[in-house]
Parts: C-alpha cells; sequence; structure tokens
C-alpha cells in the first residue's frame, strides 16, 4: 500500500527532489517505502523492472555478474539517485544484478509514471540524461580503478564513498562481504584493512569498520575517488558546455 511522502521525505534523495513541482505532484502519490536488509537483492541481471528505486539512507550496489557466478560492483547509489531509470528511458531490463549495500530507507516509483514524465517533459529529460552519465562515469572510474590500482587503494576509495552515504556512520562489513564487493581475494583484503588500522586511518572490530581520519584517507587515495565525486557534485548543473549558442 502506498504511502504519502512529505517534503522532508523528497528532499532526502536529491534525483525526487530536482524533478519539480509539477512531476512531483503527479508522481508523490505513487512513491512507495520499502525497507531492504543488506545484502537483499533488489533486481538480478536481465531481470524485469517495475519500478525504479530512489535511496533516502540506504545504498544500492550495481554488481557485473559473470558467467561462472562470479559479480564485482561497478556502481554503488546513494540518496543523490536511483536504480532503474534506464528502464524508465528505454527499456525494462535491468543490465546489473542490484543489492543492498547499506540498510536504509527506500522509496519506488512505478517505471510507467517516470516513462511517462520523460517522454513528456524536457526538464525530466535532461536531469535522467545527466544523472545516467554521471553513473556510467562512475562505472568507467570503477573499472580503471579495478584495473590499475591496489586493493588498498581501492578499498579505502570504497570507504570514502560509503562513509559519505553513510553520514559518518560506521559500516557493517566483514573482510568476506569486501572482498565480494571489491572482486578481490579475501587475505588481501584483510591486509588492505590492517594497514589502514596501522595507519590510524580506521578502525576495524567484529564486522563494523569506522573511519577515524577522514582527511587522512583522501590524501591517501587514489585519484578516482575526488573524480567521482566531482561529477556528482555537479551533475544537477549541466556544464557550459551543453549550452550552444546559436550562429545567425
Amino acid at each position: 500500500m502506498s504511502k504519502p511522502q512529505t517534503d522532508q521525505d523528497l528532499r532526502s534523495n536529491q534525483l525526487l527532489a530536482a524533478l519539480g513541482p509539477d512531476c512531483r505532484k503527479r508522481i508523490d502519490p505513487h512513491l512507495e517505502p520499502i525497507e531492504f536488509k543488506l545484502g537483499a537483492m533488489v533486481c538480478d541481471a536481465g531481470g524485469l523492472l517495475k519500478h525504479a528505486y530512489f535511496p533516502r539512507g540506504s545504498v544500492l550496489s550495481l554488481l557485473t555478474v559473470l558467467e561462472n557466478g562470479a559479480a564485482i560492483e561497478t556502481a554503488n547509489i546513494g540518496r543523490e539517485g536511483a536504480f532503474g531509470l534506464f528502464a524508465a528511458m528505454y527499456s525494462r531490463v535491468s543490465f546489473n544484478r542490484c543489492i543492498v549495500q547499506l540498510e536504509g530507507h527506500t522509496v519506488r516509483c512505478p517505471i510507467q509514471l517516470l516513462q511517462h514524465e520523460f517522454e513528456t517533459s524536457e526538464h525530466v529529460r535532461n536531469l535522467f540524461v545527466s544523472y545516467s552519465e554521471t553513473l556510467l562515469s562512475q562505472v568507467q572510474q570503477t573499472v580503471a580503478c579495478n584495473s590499475m590500482h591496489t586493493t588498498e587503494e581501492r578499498m579505502r576509495r570504497w570507504l570514502l564513498m560509503m562513509h559519505d552515504r553513510a553520514e559518518g556512520e560506521a559500516l557493517p562489513y566483514t573482510h568476506e562481504f569486501l572482498s565480494q564487493i571489491l572482486g578481490a581475494n579475501r587475505k588481501s583484503v584483510t591486509l588492505a584493512a590492517q594497514s589502514m588500522q596501522a595507519a590510524g586511518l580506521i578502525s576495524y572490530h567484529r564486522g563494523t569498520i569506522q573511519v577515524l581520519d577522514r582527511a587522512g584517507l583522501e590524501q591517501a587515495s587514489c585519484e578516482c575517488y575526488a573524480i567521482v565525486k566531482e561529477r556528482f557534485d555537479a551533475f544537477l548543473k549541466p556544464p557550459s558546455t551543453a549550452v550552444q549558442s546559436h550562429m545567425e
């Protein structure tokens, strides 16, 4: 059963808040609160999507799944965005497996409603395309990071992204979970965590990670975190190059 959403609820997701009053008036009655547990599957690769999901405190992880069953994270989505917008724009099939990486509130919206808004509103089209392009940039940067950087560098990037989304709260992750998300063996993840803990960047105890030195973690991280963060901080504002003057 759908529940009415308050302005505070909507503002907690950047993409929803940016849709504009007319669009929000049409879709607000259809937003449905969903609670997921850590590790729950939202949709498998190739699955048919009936809803788009807007995190309001949760984090969703997009995994690329290989033929042998192995999977690796290629992007994650927090309160800045949504899962399912490609389906709303073009198809209803998920390219990735989507799981819950951090428990928290989420709302979902029927794909048909978002498809209608995309087709009839230039503002919504621009917003969805801008966000999708930004999410693609995260995928591309993650691929480069996974290929070129060490397990510890990749883990630093990932922890910074999760620290942003968890708003400084402790992160409930085991080494086994991290090894699966990062596509690294458990031993290398354990060694990376021990190194960061020895440097005073994090504390790790019984499956809970707490960032102790945020500035130090950023300084020690590879460039990938800053590049992706800059793109997401700006995706609601089209670049000046997107505005072209008409030649007479």
